[in-house]
């Protein structure tokens, strides 16, 4: 669908201005080969960068091409992705690098390894013509309620989860890839998922988790990224993403941070919902963010976020200094970053699953267990992180042929019958209950405590947290992760 986007010439602002107020626009968009004619005059106007998601991938060449033709309509054009690893996989049909996740890495506390994982993700992108990763998850993980940072965070310790990052930021530093620290200033001391609406951390200042942002910015990261929640002891009524207070005096003047700001995804309900995405973008910006993305693939969206900042502009309700401010450090970012290397050099394809097997390996654990059936309990995929992907009883079969097994992704409709069934094919072989962060899905708790009633013999283990009763954790759902709990459960290593 074209979008038409005029400019009355009276209300017109001067075009270094309108550039400028471009440069502070990230969008997302719908296709794999064709660039939207409406992206394609937005780009033309000095839109500052677009987001890829998996509607966009279908392999390597094709996200090669893609980024060509971007690049080509605007040179400076910042081309991102989320690029964390582990489960979260939007290049996994383009190849991607397989590493088992933040938390993982946080367990085998070798910042060289993360640095090796890290390295790969950032030369991948290299090779694809990607050139802004909005990673790694600088969030602490402080709630065992927490339903959104979890095993993207490497840890629940400020200390581990800032050496790490370091490690992270250096390694795509030396891509020439840039890196984005996230979620400014924390959401891991949260009990909601920003996604889906307002979440609030209520600590005291002095219990924030500012030292992982610390350590990023003292590693030279050159983006952060907003958080969209509420810190009552730095600002009672706004989200970190449109507050002055946290954006510009917190951060700006205490931290010293002089980057690129960007704030998370305007489209998710903590924003638009209370707010709406255009009214959004003009206080954010006005708080002191350079760039706002709008991820969701409707232009339409996104063109009505750039146009409450040019009537903002217009009006004077929006400073016209704050916007060429925020216009010269995503200049500035472009001016490093925009291009590509021409060369890239290989990278360690072992280092992921290394750093999955030494993370499951360190804990023990059965081993010995073949033919088994399996049982994989997890929630479903989240939307907007496009989690999922392999299941347990498919690493297992492909360390062991002789297992079997039985995948369950959200409730069941009907449990007993479904506790039946699985009895029935597991048989009198040994049987294996793997649950994924069961705490936050009551029903993977009743399904669990169903099945080892019946076998108490039955092997419990975790594929997320660690949870109380699982004799082995994996840390995470990512292929590597899935693959080095399997090599322990059938006594592979």
């Amino acid at each position: 669908m074209t979008h038409a986007d005029p400019l009355p010439a009276r209300a017109a602002l001067p075009a270094d201005l309108d550039e400028a107020a471009h440069r502070c626009l990230v969008a997302g968009f719908e296709g794999t080969t064709v660039v939207p004619d409406t992206l394609r005059r937005l780009i033309d106007r000095g839109l500052g960068g677009v987001i890829l998601f998996t509607r966009n991938i279908r392999d390597a060449e094709q996200v090669r091409r893609l980024t060509d033709t971007l690049r080509a309509l605007r040179p400076d054009l910042l081309v991102g992705i989320d690029n964390e690893g582990g489960g979260i996989g939007h290049l996994v049909t383009a190849g991607a690098p397989e590493v088992p996740g933040n938390y993982a890495l946080g367990v085998v506390d070798d910042p060289a390894l993360t640095a090796r994982c890290s390295d790969a993700l950032a030369g991948h992108l290299a090779v694809l013509g990607i050139t802004a990763s909005y990673a790694p998850v600088a969030d602490v993980q402080r709630q065992a309620g927490n339903p959104i940072v979890r095993t993207r965070a490497f840890g629940d310790d400020p200390e581990r989860v800032s050496r790490h990052l370091r490690a992270w930021i250096e390694a795509t530093e030396a891509r020439g890839i840039a890196s984005c620290a996230k979620h400014f200033p924390g959401h891991g001391g949260t009990l909601t998922d920003s996604h889906h609406e307002l979440a609030v951390d209520p600590r005291p200042y002095e219990e924030l988790d500012l030292a992982p942002f610390r350590a990023a910015i003292a590693a030279g990261v050159p983006m952060l990224m907003s958080a969209h929640v509420v810190f009552p002891a730095l600002d009672e009524d706004r989200p970190a993403t449109l507050s002055r207070r946290i954006l510009s005096d917190l951060l700006r003047i205490e931290l010293g941070f002089d980057g690129v700001l960007v704030s998370d995804a305007l489209e998710m309900k903590a924003i638009a919902d209370r707010y709406g995405e255009a009214t959004g973008a003009r206080i954010a910006i006005a708080a002191g963010a350079d760039q706002v993305i709008v991820a969701v693939p409707d232009l339409g969206v996104t063109l009505a976020c750039r146009d409450a900042v040019l009537a903002a502009l217009r009006s004077g309700a929006l400073a016209e200094r704050r916007v060429r401010e925020a216009a010269e450090r995503v200049r500035k970012l472009s001016s490093r970053y925009a291009e590509p290397s021409a060369v890239v050099d290989p990278w360690d394809t072992q280092a992921g699953l290394e750093a999955a097997r030494r993370a499951v390996g360190g804990q023990g654990g059965p081993v010995g267990v073949a033919g088994a059936h399996v049982v994989d309990l997890f929630p479903a995929p989240h939307p907007a992180l496009n989690w999922g992907g392999e299941d347990l009883p498919a690493a297992v079969r492909a360390v062991d042929p002789s297992a079997t097994g039985t995948a369950v992704t959200g409730e069941p409709a009907d449990p007993g019958a479904l506790v039946e069934m699985i009895l029935r094919r597991a048989g009198d072989g040994p049987l294996v209950v793997a649950t994924s962060d069961a705490g936050l899905y009551p029903w993977q708790v009743r399904l669990s405590e169903a099945l080892t009633a019946r076998r108490p013999d039955g092997i419990r283990v975790a594929t997320g947290l660690p949870e109380r009763d699982a004799v082995v954790c994996s840390y995470g759902r990512g292929k590597v992760n899935l693959r080095a709990l399997a090599e322990v459960l059938v006594g592979a290593r």
